[in-house]
């Protein structure tokens, strides 16, 4: 991993950091109403495809007036494309009836299916990536464990997350390390990337052993009541509040989901279109 990968990835951080409108909402108010965004996306038919397309209006607000660079959210779907495609692939080859026509064009339901599940992936990620990205991780900990999320559950994926990193950075030491005593990366056997992941295991459970003595040393402790006085909880600088503008965020954008479920926005709006150029 070289440098201008690893800034990538402390990349999300960074953004969590900024000060937006959408920074400045309730974590709370952002999460339930990205799981409602998410809910009303998966619970169309396989064959709608333009009932989808309004929904990208809402990751478009979130990544535009939260100053989220959008080539950084695109390369993370693409990234992670290639398991959408997978999963799609198949139904062009397992669905050849024809449900539409375009332009003198047969349209199977396959071909449409998959369209659907690609517009399904990237309105999701692009959305949960969003979320991510205009609240931070610790602020998103903090609004799941006061959604009552379970503290355990909570933890572990701060942990998970932050934790990342430190083993991200602890295998791009041995690779460079690794290369600098060999004749590049060509040269380097499957065997040696086993012995390397072998000793990147050791390393990340002597740190995680290291982490978690000085953790206990400051106080914290999984188990409340115990020895060194900690309750096991995570404790941020900032406690939000819910605000009336997180409740009209949520409300809105709750409304607008509703709506463009019950009723196929972009047809209608084509149709309009269409009898006023008439």
């Amino acid at each position: 991993m070289n440098l201008g990968q690893w800034i990538e990835i402390g990349r999300m951080d960074e953004l969590g950091r900024l000060d937006t409108p959408v920074h400045r909402l309730d974590a709370r108010a952002k999460v339930i109403t990205t799981l409602g965004f998410i809910v009303v996306v998966m619970s169309f038919p396989r064959y709608d495809v333009s009932a989808l397309m309004p929904f990208f209006i809402y990751p478009f607000v979130l990544i535009a007036q939260g100053r989220i660079p959008p080539g950084y959210i695109l390369r993370k779907i693409l990234l992670a494309a290639p398991f959408a495609l997978v999963i799609g692939m198949f139904n062009p080859l397992l669905d050849h009836q024809t449900v539409a026509r375009i332009g003198g064009w047969d349209i199977s339901g396959g071909w449409l299916s998959f369209a659907s599940i690609m517009l399904r992936f990237v309105l999701t990620v692009s959305a949960a990536l969003a979320l991510i990205a205009c609240t931070g991780i610790h602020r998103l900990g903090a609004g799941l464990e006061r959604m009552c999320v379970p503290r355990v559950f909570v933890v572990q994926l701060l942990f998970l997350y932050r934790y990342l990193f430190v083993v991200a950075d602890e295998g791009a030491r041995m690779m460079r390390s690794l290369e600098l005593r060999s004749s590049g990366p060509q040269s380097l056997r499957l065997r040696v990337y086993g012995s390397l992941v072998g000793h990147l295991l050791l390393r990340s459970m002597n740190r995680a052993d290291r982490v978690y003595r000085a953790m206990v040393a400051r106080g914290f402790s999984s188990v409340g009541g115990s020895a060194s006085g900690g309750d096991g909880e995570i404790r941020g600088l900032h406690r939000d509040s819910f605000r009336w503008t997180d409740w009209a965020f949520t409300g809105g954008w709750t409304a607008f989901f509703v709506l463009a479920r019950m009723w196929n926005l972009a047809d209608a709006l084509g149709r309009m279109l269409a009898g006023g150029g008439s």
